[in-house]
């Protein structure tokens, strides 16, 4: 009793372990990978302000620029200063300087008259950076220092050169005082209204990479995301990270019940979905597989041989089809289930016989079709011969029972253009095999009409069977003159029951109907007509019924029309 009861809290004990450890799993997953997003976030953030930012400086730096094209293009002077200096002047400059040959001469506005006179080349604090920037042809920024009590700014120097006779000579320096954190004022506000504390800061000058802090918003930055930019010859660094910080503990309780559910869910939703995955497989398997043989189906095919083409558009292939001779015997005579056999062992050879890339299918029936990419009719003709040639057989209660095949087979772009073209080809040389005996293969060739199928085989069926008369069709040939075709009633009036049985009886020859007292007779008028040209004149004889009736056999006369190698006999 104890312990069938210790046995029933094993598996809710399991379950508990295992959904703890995968829930514990998750958090950390799903922590690791918002923290991850939150920092990405944060370094997008970080390059735009930073972008921001750097467009702030370049302002500055702008209004140097535009000094130092007026006195490049005045040749070092600048007429009314002053007047120039008060257009360009923006919110977040302090002053504006001009310094000729490194010594501070001309200052607007007035209040900031005393920065005359300062030696820049020269001067202790100055002169290192300043003398940098000439030499190097390079604007510098300097600072922050202080400018007034609390106040900070940054010094933008420009150095200008002016061409005397192909030669540049240092004129001087453009000065802008740009007021801080004034001309930071919009990209800081931005950063702190999406949630952001931040730290710019800019290496000392050239020559000295320590750095020094620009701006911040006065918060500590614990592993912050940051972006560098290069203005002149210094590299600034802008650090950002959330004011809530990477992590946060709030709503854990809710975390952990909907991750207790949603470890549940998606546990159950996989299983769902492993189980849907393996069934839409097996049903795309079926969908483009022949039950009964396991190749591919007509639809898996088509698909297969359509895909190939796209992926070989210039190359040669060749299309394949073939069928079982006289199928329908086999199934007659010896029941489906043998039939089915053959088509079965028909597959198996197909398989074991192309290797490779080969597809294979079955369009329906006892009719089949390759796809042999990357060849020539050249390179396949004795291939082809040998697969047609092979001897096959299935066993039915101990006896032995032979098939054979008829195939035919076309070459890709040779003679289509597309798959559907390439497969009636390939159908049109089946059919030409059919007409010279069968048990056979035959590559396509120019004068194999496409069209033979739908002529005789037999889209005439659903004409002829509404006519009010009897209508065979069959080779006018005077050594084979095989039947191709009849409708229900000649099939009626020759007292046979099917086309089957009309094709036995006659032995499938057109003459085993005439009476044999006639058979010369008529034959003879008949290839006299075909040799004249008398595709519309009549020749009358008694048809040669299977079973006679009391009256004997029936007179009947019959019409002729030639179109090419098949003509046209109607009974009345």
């Amino acid at each position: 009793m104890y312990r069938s009861g210790k046995k029933k809290w094993i598996l809710p004990l399991l379950v508990f372990l295992i959904g703890t450890g995968i829930l514990s799993t998750t958090v950390s997953i799903i922590r690791s990978n918002k923290n991850e997003q939150t920092r990405e976030e944060a370094r997008l953030c970080a390059m735009t302000y930073a972008e921001r930012m750097k467009g702030d400086l370049l302002e500055g730096i702008g209004v140097t620029a535009t000094l130092e094209q007026i006195l490049i293009s005045e040749n070092g002077r600048i007429t009314g200063f002053e007047q120039v200096a008060q257009n360009v002047m923006m919110d977040c400059v302090k002053s504006i300087q001009l310094a000729p040959n490194g010594v501070v001469t001309q200052v607007y506005p007035e209040e900031e008259k005393k920065a005359e006179e300062i030696d820049l080349l020269h001067d202790e604090d100055r002169g290192e950076i300043s003398r940098y920037a000439r030499d190097h042809d390079v604007t510098v920024v300097q600072g922050p220092f202080e400018v007034e009590q609390g106040r900070y700014g940054l010094a933008i120097r420009n150095p200008v050169y002016l061409k005397k006779g192909g030669e540049s000579t240092f004129w001087g320096f453009v000065t802008v005082i740009i007021r801080v954190p004034e001309i930071f004022s919009d990209s800081a506000k931005a950063l702190s209204e999406v949630g952001y504390a931040y730290r710019l800061s800019k290496t000392v000058s050239p020559t000295d990479e320590a750095s020094q802090i620009v701006v911040d918003s006065e918060e500590e930055l614990k592993e912050p995301v940051e972006c560098t930019f290069e203005i002149g010859a210094e590299q600034w660094k802008l650090e950002i990270m959330p004011e809530s910080g990477w992590y946060s503990s709030s709503g854990w309780l809710e975390a952990l019940i909907g991750g207790m559910v949603i470890v549940l869910l998606v546990t159950g939703l996989t299983a769902v979905l492993l189980i849907f995955d393996e069934h839409r497989k097996t049903f795309k398997q079926l969908a483009v597989t022949d039950a009964l043989t396991g190749i591919y189906n007509r639809h898996g095919f088509d698909e297969q041989m359509a895909r190939c083409l796209r992926q070989n558009q210039n190359r040669s292939c060749i299309g394949v089809q073939f069928d079982i001779d006289d199928f329908k015997g086999i199934n007659d005579v010896y029941g489906h289930a043998v039939g089915d056999l053959a088509l079965q062992k028909l597959a198996e050879s197909m398989q074991s016989f192309f290797k490779g890339n080969v597809v294979l299918g079955r369009n329906g029936g006892d009719e089949f079709c390759i796809f042999l990419p990357d060849c020539t009719v050249e390179a396949v003709e004795q291939k082809m011969e040998k697969f047609t040639k092979q001897k096959r057989m299935v066993v039915y209660e101990g006896q032995k029972i032979f098939f054979s095949i008829s195939l035919g087979y076309a070459e890709y772009p040779k003679y289509a253009k597309n798959p559907v073209q390439l497969m009636h080809c390939a159908d049109a040389a089946l059919y030409e095999v059919k007409l010279r005996g069968k048990n056979g293969c035959l590559a396509y060739q120019e004068g194999f009409r496409m069209e033979i199928r739908t002529q005789l085989g037999f889209a005439l069926k659903d004409v002829s069977e509404h006519l009010p008369a009897a209508f065979i069709i069959y080779k006018a040939d005077p050594e084979n003159d095989e039947i191709l075709f009849a409708n229900h009633e000649l099939i009626r009036l020759a007292g046979c029951s099917d086309l089957d049985d009309l094709l036995n009886y006659t032995k499938k020859y057109f003459h085993n109907l005439i009476r044999e007292n006639e058979r010369e007779t008529v034959e003879r008028s008949i290839w006299h007509q075909i040799a004249e040209g008398d595709f519309n004149d009549y020749v009358c004889f008694h048809l040669k019924k299977k079973t006679a009736r009391a009256s004997g056999s029936s007179t009947t006369a019959g019409s002729w029309k030639m179109d090419g190698m098949e003509r046209c006999f109607m009974c009345c």
